[in-house]
């Protein structure tokens, strides 16, 4: 296996943790203020001023197509659902939770991946994929804590993240990273200003705000531009337990900043999950 640059992977990895977190942290000392619709309308609204702006100083605008207008139409639905989830949870549970919950995404692209882009459902991804529901039930501790609005969101949340990357895999087939970004970023602001305004009351943030508003703009498509250039420089196998420093680094935030007790069967959940993460994506990688 072609290890590629670690190194430099790693410090791309460290960007991603960073914007991550960040977000995170500015979601929920937003969430008294504004609703996750509002959070994602105002976004949406950054995001697309800096693709625009990027896109035409590095002249990839004329890369925007509609050729596969439904394809996107579908990545970014479920993609909405799932980042409106994540920022409903991020207010309601422990941050350490959350990222569990969210780091058993693959898990579900693993499941799906075989209906939608011709994959086959391996012994491995079986076994992965029950080994991780194993680190999920762990995470959520049914019977011990009660399962409330927060835990049920941040398993759903994974969910429709998965269907985004599938979507988006699909998409990278014929289009390009300025194109997908286009359209992630329009359509969630369309359906973040239908949401917001389903009520008649849209809040606008105020100046203590408003810093925090544009953070989340800036984390959002900084997390996954570091994501991506670390895939680059190596293999996934190597990337995803860089990955995986999110959730220690939550912890220690939830627990000095937000006086979150320290639960370890959430540690020992997100590690099991982990674990199933790694093995699958080990075993792709070994195969090939």
């Amino acid at each position: 296996m072609n290890l590629g640059n670690p190194s430099k992977a790693a410090l791309w990895m460290l960007g991603a943790v960073v914007s991550f977190s960040s977000m995170a942290v500015a979601g929920r000392e937003m969430a008294s203020e504004l609703d996750t619709f509002e959070i994602m309308m105002y976004r949406s609204f950054i995001g697309l001023v800096i693709v625009l702006v990027v896109g035409r100083f590095a002249g990839t605008l004329t890369e925007v197509s509609r050729q596969r207008f439904g394809l996107h139409l579908i990545r970014n639905v479920t993609h909405f659902a799932g980042q409106n989830l994540w920022f409903y949870a991020v207010a309601l549970i422990p941050f350490a939770q959350l990222f569990a919950f969210e780091f058993s995404t693959p898990l579900w692209v693993a499941i799906l991946a075989p209906l939608f882009l011709a994959e086959k459902l391996t012994k491995v991804r079986i076994m992965a994929a029950l080994l991780g529901f194993i680190g999920i039930l762990v995470v959520a501790q049914p019977g011990t804590i009660i399962i409330g609005p927060g835990i049920i969101a941040a398993a759903l949340c994974a969910i429709g993240f998965s269907g985004a990357y599938i979507a988006t895999k699909l998409l990278s087939r014929t289009d390009s990273i300025t194109c997908i970004m286009f359209w992630l970023t329009a359509m969630q602001l369309v359906l973040g200003i239908i949401c917001a305004a389903y009520d008649g009351d849209v809040a606008v943030p105020s100046l203590s705000a408003l810093p925090l508003v544009i953070l989340i703009g800036f984390a959002g498509l900084l997390a996954h531009y570091c994501i991506t250039s670390a895939l680059k420089l190596a293999p996934a196998v190597i990337v995803s337990p860089m990955d995986f420093l999110r959730l220690p680094v939550m912890a220690f935030i939830g627990a000095t900043f937000y006086n979150e007790g320290f639960n370890v069967w959430v540690i020992v959940g997100a590690v099991i999950i982990f674990i199933a993460n790694f093995w699958n994506i080990w075993e792709e990688g070994r195969q090939k």
